[in-house]
């Protein structure tokens, strides 16, 4: 059988896509790659040297400028060139732009929590003589909640207003994750590559230096003690709770691994079928007057344990087949769902090449 040919697109981060190379090179029977750095001058010229059936991508997320570049080409390849591209533009663009995604729910009357976006310091200093506290901020661009902050009085939003429009820029973390635990085992990975101690904090100075300026984002505050994580890869589906920690869930990395009640599995199942999402992690509220509640969403995101959900203490998935939710156990999160996401993509060319025999 002919090999399917892939290009993976790395970012600016020399060792960022390094999951899919694994996946890969599991999968190295059914395909053979190349990697390009889709970052660099020579982008488009490198992607056609050869030809190909599909892009993989690995959306940056560490700075402002280099997440609109990726999103730029990502628009090229797609929509001027008509390349295929796992995961979707879509799905790549609301990707670590908080500002984005919020609109993109609001204008598919998807459920979320209420979020305003001030460009105006002044408009946002009128916003939030009258805001119902505490509410949320959140820099535009930050994972594990390294830009959330909670804001709970008028002194403290004029604070970050001030210090956001006119100051060094939003408040955010941009060094190690004090709430996420595990020092020791960090300690010891570091012991082990000491050449990785330099990597990381050239990645804290650098985003020490793109802080947020010039916008803010408010977002309504829920009430919670966890939020879900619903994660789908192709037709795979998994579920768990992210537990509370201080203030915030995210980037806690405590969890709780409880049965996903199935109409959260039918509510993600709905948003991601209508839109072609097929490799996404949806962090979701419950609200007692208003049911689900999209937080975030992202197409590539870190996973902690070896497994994304466990069901009466096994770990495994649930496929949606004749109409019911099925649970399959199994390993299914290898490489953190990489393998599953390289599975699916090389399932998804084949029936494709059948359906056009």
């Amino acid at each position: 059988m002919k090999k399917i040919k892939v290009i993976i697109l790395r970012n600016e981060l020399e060792d960022d896509h390094n999951l899919w190379i694994k996946a890969c090179d599991d999968f190295n029977d059914q395909l053979e790659y190349r990697v390009v750095n889709l970052t660099s001058n020579d982008w488009l010229e490198e992607i056609r040297k050869a030809p190909f059936d599909v892009l993989l991508a690995k959306p940056g997320g560490l700075t402002a400028p280099f997440k609109q570049l990726y999103d730029e080409r990502i628009y090229i390849l797609r929509v001027v060139l008509g390349y295929k591209i796992f995961p979707s533009p879509l799905e790549i663009f609301i990707y670590e732009n908080k500002r984005f995604l919020s609109s993109w729910l609001k204008a598919n009357n998807i459920p979320h929590p209420n979020t305003d976006v001030f460009y105006d310091s002044g408009e946002a200093l009128d916003y939030i003589q009258s805001a119902a506290y505490p509410f949320v901020a959140k820099t535009n661009i930050g994972a594990s909640g390294s830009g959330v902050k909670v804001i709970r009085s008028v002194s403290e939003a004029k604070e970050y207003i001030e210090e956001t429009f006119r100051g060094r820029g939003a408040p955010q973390r941009t060094g190690p994750n004090r709430d996420s635990g595990g020092f020791i085992k960090r300690g010891f990975h570091y012991m082990i590559h000491p050449s990785d101690i330099s990597k990381k904090l050239s990645i804290y100075k650098t985003k020490a230096s793109n802080r947020q300026k010039g916008f803010v984002i408010f977002q309504k505050y829920i009430e919670h003690e966890f939020e879900w994580r619903v994660v789908r890869i192709g037709n795979s589906f998994f579920g768990h709770k992210k537990l509370k920690t201080g203030e915030k869930t995210s980037g806690s990395l405590l969890k709780n691994y409880d049965d996903p009640p199935l109409a959260i599995l039918d509510f993600v199942k709905e948003i991601t079928d209508k839109y072609g999402m097929y490799s996404q992690a949806v962090d979701i509220f419950e609200d007692g007057g208003e049911g689900y509640l999209v937080n975030e969403m992202q197409c590539i995101f870190g996973q902690s344990d070896p497994y994304q959900m466990l069901v009466g203490g096994k770990p495994g998935r649930y496929c949606y087949l004749n109409n019911n939710w099925v649970f399959e156990e199994g390993d299914f999160a290898k490489n953190a769902c990489f393998n599953l996401r390289v599975e699916f993509v090389i399932n998804d060319l084949l029936t494709a090449k059948s359906q056009r025999r």
